[in-house]
């Protein structure tokens, strides 16, 4: 009797202590960032930089936010923060949004100008205000009074690809009232033409420069860093922040400071993020999306694809259409599993390489990797 009641009280306290156990290990994993790619090894200094914070005990928002700041301030960059390619008047306008896993709290701006941080603005904004949004002239009076400094967010680079794409304009005849003449000529004779008149005015322009300047003026980019990570706890952050599309209307907003379209997390389940034609992804709440797949158990991979075959299916899965549409995912899931996801594998037939994120696990140092992808272009 003595034995069967030992017997039973330790099945009881051990069964009792096995949740205890479970959830111990569960929260012993080791630490992963994950980011979009971006140019001069922008996604991999990011999630360095955003791994580093946190191995030093640092809360998994000033990682993610440290890690972008170094895009946001590179003015190499020109898709995101100071240096970023401005709207149709020449004004660089940002967006930014950010989520925190353990407070379960966002906050983002739209339209902010002249402020080089956009994504420090969208955590004060979740942190010291009871809103959610804050966007234009209002979005830049509570920054300033909040302490940040004003400055002018065009560089000379930026500058000159603006005024090509100015020179470029052309209406469906063909005039164009930023040329010397009244009658623009054919496209390769304007695209000359163009380029010397950019050239006389800026004559430090490499020729490099000039060719980037002329297909962003023909082909309008459009770039963002999203930064996605988890800790060792199993606390989780993100972060997407931008310049939004090259010329764009101003005032125009695009999916990365909507929360649940370029960015949304909730960490029970996981993070996701997204890098590209913004308008797109709104139509399918992407990231909402991409998380809510893997609360339903996808794994990252599969959940990013089903999101870009939903943008697909917009389009009646018409590749021709498609064609014109660069769009990218990013999924982190509360078990540390990963993914990148493109729709196309490289974002034009004359890209150098083929469609890549960023990513740093525990004592693993920072690099890109492929991301999987719907569709292939044909070369």
């Amino acid at each position: 009797m003595k034995i069967m009641t030992f017997t039973r009280r330790a099945a009881i306290l051990g069964a009792a202590a096995l949740p205890m156990v479970r959830r111990a290990a569960a929260q012993a994993r080791p630490p992963v960032v994950v980011s979009s790619a971006n140019r001069n090894n922008g996604g991999v200094n990011c999630c360095a930089k955003a791994m580093e914070i946190m191995k030093a005990g640092g809360d998994t928002l000033d990682a993610v936010i440290a890690g972008v700041n170094i895009v946001e301030l590179d003015p190499r960059d020109n898709s995101v923060g100071y240096g970023g390619l401005p709207n149709e008047d020449g004004v660089v306008e940002l967006d930014s949004s950010c989520m925190h896993g353990p407070s379960r709290r966002g906050g983002a701006v739209g339209a902010l100008r002249n402020i080089k941080t956009p994504s420090k603005v969208a955590r004060i904004v979740m942190e010291q205000t009871d809103h959610m949004m804050l966007v234009g002239e209002g979005a830049l009076r509570f920054a300033k009074d909040m302490g940040f400094q004003e400055d002018n967010l065009l560089t000379e680079e930026s500058r000159i690809q603006w005024l090509t794409w100015k020179k470029s304009l052309r209406d469906p005849a063909g005039h164009t009232n930023w040329g010397p003449g009244l009658d623009a000529p054919p496209s390769e004779q304007r695209k000359a033409a163009v380029l010397r008149e950019i050239k006389e005015m800026f004559p430090q322009a490499s020729d490099e420069l000039l060719a980037e300047a002329w297909e962003n003026a023909i082909h309008p980019p459009h770039g963002t860093i999203n930064c996605i990570a988890l800790n060792e706890k199993g606390e989780m952050s993100a972060v997407t922040t931008t310049s939004g599309l090259a010329w764009k209307i101003p005032g125009r907003v695009g999916d990365s400071p909507i929360i649940g379209g370029g960015l949304w997390l909730d960490q029970d389940v996981g993070g996701a993020g997204s890098t590209g034609r913004g308008e797109e992804n709104l139509r399918v709440c992407g990231a909402h999306t991409v998380v809510e797949n893997m609360r339903r158990g996808m794994a990252p991979k599969d959940a990013c694809l089903d999101a870009l075959k939903r943008v697909s299916r917009n389009f009646n899965d018409d590749l021709k259409r498609l064609a014109a549409i660069d769009l990218n995912f990013y999924a982190l899931r509360k078990d540390g599993e990963y993914a990148g996801a493109a729709l196309w594998n490289k974002a034009s037939v004359n890209a150098a390489r083929g469609a890549q994120f960023a990513v740093c696990e525990g004592g693993r140092e920072s690099r890109q990797e492929n991301s999987v992808y719907l569709y292939e272009r044909k070369i």
